[in-house]
């Protein structure tokens, strides 16, 4: 199967879709925490998987729609990949303040952050390797690892996603989408390309360029977090990742 979404998911479909039919089975994103020695890797039709997972409980457990805006308190992480997708899924709008969100995303460092945005609905992330969830929430908070295991992996939305709807802060889908090509441009991210990159996604800037712009592109991503900034341990994991570009 090429893909496990329907049709109409604009953004999300233009940014998974060179990753899915004959490249599906290869890596996508693969993740290093270098505090932990963790390393995920997801393939293609893996990350289609997770993100249909995610949109099915943001839709059905959340009540994320079309114009429910959405923010994202959440690292460069492989599940921030998935959340931040499934919230183009359902046609939400992903916005910056947290203050001004119907839901906030939130790791467990900023959970009190989301909490006291005020939003209707906080959806707290582990982020655990071995997907924990986190436990002893307050109520109107939901557990990401706990409930997104129960959740069907194929997503179809109830109406197909208007590519000139609200997007991102106000920009629209096909606007986003546009950014992200252009900085792929500028950035020489190229069709097949193995980006390894440390640049964080807290910022429009390190989101776009760090991760749309790969995605945009038709690449993959060897994202490292919590560097130790030994340049010859990034060196020997370019040459085992058979990376062929890096990021900042």
């Amino acid at each position: 199967m090429d893909t496990v979404f329907g049709s109409g998911l604009f953004l999300t479909d233009a940014l998974l879709g060179p990753a899915l039919g004959a490249a599906a089975p290869r890596p996508l994103v693969t993740h290093y925490d270098d505090a932990t020695g963790e390393r995920t890797e997801l393939s293609g039709t893996t990350t289609a998987n997770w993100t249909a997972k995610a949109a099915n409980l943001l839709r059905d457990e959340v009540d994320v729609e079309p114009g429910t805006r959405v923010a994202a308190l959440l690292p460069a992480h492989w599940q921030t990949v998935a959340a931040l997708l499934a919230v183009w899924s359902c046609g939400a709008e992903l916005v910056s303040d947290p203050a001004g969100a119907d839901v906030v995303l939130a790791d467990a460092a900023r959970l009190d952050v989301a909490l006291a945005a005020g939003a209707g609905t906080v959806v707290a992330f582990s982020l655990d390797f071995f997907g924990r969830g986190l436990g002893d929430l307050p109520g109107g908070t939901v557990d990401f690892a706990t409930e997104v295991r129960v959740h069907g992996d194929e997503f179809v939305p109830w109406d197909p996603v208007d590519g000139a709807a609200p997007a991102w802060d106000g920009a629209s889908g096909e606007q986003v989408l546009a950014a992200a090509r252009e900085r792929a441009d500028a950035l020489g991210i190229t069709a097949g390309a193995r980006v390894l990159s440390s640049t964080g996604w807290d910022s429009a800037n390190g989101l776009r360029d760090g991760l749309l712009a790969v995605l945009a592109a038709g690449a993959s991503l060897v994202q490292t977090v919590n560097a130790a900034g030994d340049p010859a341990t990034l060196d020997r994991r370019a040459e085992s990742e058979r990376v062929t570009l890096r990021l900042g």
